[in-house]
């Protein structure tokens, strides 16, 4: 192997894994909201955003009472219930996924403490338009030990 493509292949590999790609909102599909929920497997609490990688179970299902989850208030002009209403599973079938959240002053905010590995937590959100490309999603609300965040706004 070259000298260059060594260097190439180490500098690769040195890119922290949350770093590797940002996506700003306008990549997302806004129109089809996406339920995730599993287990926290590596976290990246630093900005420009918190993020997850997540594994979810091999059967994963929409629960029940989604549509009736309390959803808190806030600036956005997102419709949390109608939101709720229209959930899907992703069509994609990876495991793991990379959850985008909010800027660590948002979480803040939020009062969310740093989500550590080993934490069940379910997510609505965003996917890439047509979830082509990495499996990534855009927290829109974030479900944590019984507490619910919308990660778009600050809190009402």
């Amino acid at each position: 192997m070259s000298l260059q493509r060594r260097h190439v292949l180490l500098a690769a590999t040195a890119i922290p894994w949350g770093a590797r790609a940002h996506h700003g909102w306008s990549s997302f599909d806004p129109d089809r909201p996406i339920y995730l929920e599993g287990t926290v497997r590596k976290v990246r609490w630093q900005n420009p955003h918190a993020e997850l990688e997540l594994e979810t179970p091999a059967e994963l299902k929409l629960p029940a009472d989604l549509a009736q989850r309390v959803v808190p208030a806030q600036a956005s002009p997102v419709d949390g219930k109608a939101l709720l209403a229209k959930m899907v599973l992703p069509t994609r079938k990876d495991r793991r996924w990379e959850v985008e959240l909010a800027p660590l002053t948002r979480m803040q905010a939020w009062q969310v403490q740093e989500i550590k590995p080993g934490t069940a937590v379910s997510v609505v959100g965003f996917t890439l338009r047509e979830e082509k490309g990495d499996a990534v999603l855009r927290a829109e609300y974030l479900f944590v030990d019984g507490k619910a965040y919308g990660l778009r706004s600050s809190p009402a």
